[in-house]
């Protein structure tokens, strides 16, 4: 494991299910920590508020890492968090930044609710975890990048989808099925609500790829932009499965806004 994703677990870890949130936060964030999440405030200080009475809130915190890794200069993880004995339960995927001398100093986070069964019959966050095929990592960053922007934005083409994602996709998100067809079944419809804008960070390693996009629902009802996640497992040059997270973007952040 790299030092930088070793720290970005611990800050989790230590910092948030130990609840020594003043230590850790001092330990692993740089002079400066530029804050993405909703609520949070930049600075080492809005951590310090925040997590003291997230942790006085909720005193009971089992938080796993399910998913990590880095490509040098940013680090993915995805966590699990059950919140005092079935309360609430969440999946949370982050991005950290890291300066020269391995401190963090620059946060993205999109928090959705655990679903512990799919159309499919998976949950949330099951699955491979096995980082393997590293001398692959540029092809499949690559894949994943031209999936989102030829085929999913605004103006591409979801035939293309085809080219990119296996038959046998494995499908995560708690409103869709298995396979790639229902994948594109969604994609192709000309009335489709999401739409990807942008894609503001991607970090692979080896047969994982996680990005951060812009997006936007609009649904005829609603008109609302979203910080969007996706991860994806990589397998002989195919997308062969998928976990995403999807967070409103707030009109008015107390930070530097979700992106």
């Amino acid at each position: 494991m790299s030092k930088r994703l070793e720290s970005a677990k611990a800050l989790y870890l230590e910092g948030i299910r130990d609840g020594h949130y003043v230590e850790a936060i001092n330990k692993y964030t740089g002079a400066y920590y530029k804050q993405h999440s909703t609520g949070v405030k930049d600075g080492k200080e809005g951590f310090i508020e925040f997590f003291g009475d997230f942790v006085e809130r909720c005193p009971v915190r089992d938080i796993q890492i399910i998913r990590g890794w880095d490509d040098g200069k940013h680090v993915f993880v995805q966590a699990y968090q059950d919140i005092n004995n079935g309360e609430a339960k969440w999946v949370t995927t982050d991005f950290f930044a890291y300066d020269e001398d391995d401190k963090i100093i620059e946060h993205w986070d999109v928090i959705s609710a655990y679903a512990d069964s799919t159309p499919s019959g998976h949950t949330s966050i099951d699955g491979p975890t096995e980082i393997v095929d590293l001398d692959k990592t540029d092809e499949n960053v690559a894949l994943v990048k031209n999936l989102l922007h030829n085929a999913l934005m605004e103006g591409g083409n979801p035939e293309l989808i085809k080219e990119f994602v296996a038959e046998d996709y494995i499908q995560h998100n708690k409103e869709v099925a298995d396979g790639r067809d229902a994948f594109y079944q969604l994609a192709k419809d000309p009335q489709r609500p999401l739409n990807y804008k942008e894609i503001v960070l991607c970090v692979g390693q080896g047969n994982f790829v996680a990005t951060l996009s812009k997006a936007n629902w609009n649904d005829g009802k609603l008109d609302q932009d979203y910080a969007q996640v996706d991860i994806f497992r990589v397998e002989n040059g195919r997308v062969v499965e998928h976990w995403d997270n999807v967070e409103p973007v707030p009109e008015n952040p107390v930070n530097s806004g979700k992106f």
